[in-house]
């Protein structure tokens, strides 16, 4: 009998709860018929100014999720390479960047199915090129 007044008294607790998810419209988007629009302060994707990178490697030192990653040949020779899988879009590369060569912009970036997809060349200024 206790456990038939605790059952019933849940339901009339969560009834108003119920209630509103029943008749409130949707908190989703017509994906992929419609494009995902993101908030005005979102910081989404990380650019590069890449005549402005100098290859000094401070935004990777500062990067608290390491999804920056510079692969230098020698002192001018480099690559910059950005992990998307891993950053958090903190802005810290940004505020480290002494250089005004990184930032972050509020372009929405889709899913991918595979790894090698989220791996991005920012910088290359290697001699191949």
């Amino acid at each position: 009998m206790k456990k038939l007044l605790l059952n019933i008294r849940s339901f009339f607790y969560l009834l108003p709860n119920i209630l509103e998810a029943l008749f409130s419209k949707p908190e989703t988007i017509s994906y992929p018929t419609v494009t995902h629009k993101p908030p005005a302060g979102y910081r989404g994707s990380v650019r590069i100014i890449a005549e402005n990178c100098t290859g000094c490697g401070l935004c990777v030192r500062d990067c608290p999720a390491a999804a920056l990653i510079l692969e230098k040949v020698s002192k001018q020779s480099f690559q910059l390479i950005h992990y998307r899988d891993r950053c958090t879009s903190c802005g810290q590369c940004e505020l480290s960047c002494k250089f005004n060569s990184i930032y972050l912009d509020n372009t929405y970036e889709e899913a991918f199915s595979k790894r090698k997809d989220f791996i991005e060349v920012l910088v290359d200024k290697t001699e191949d090129r």
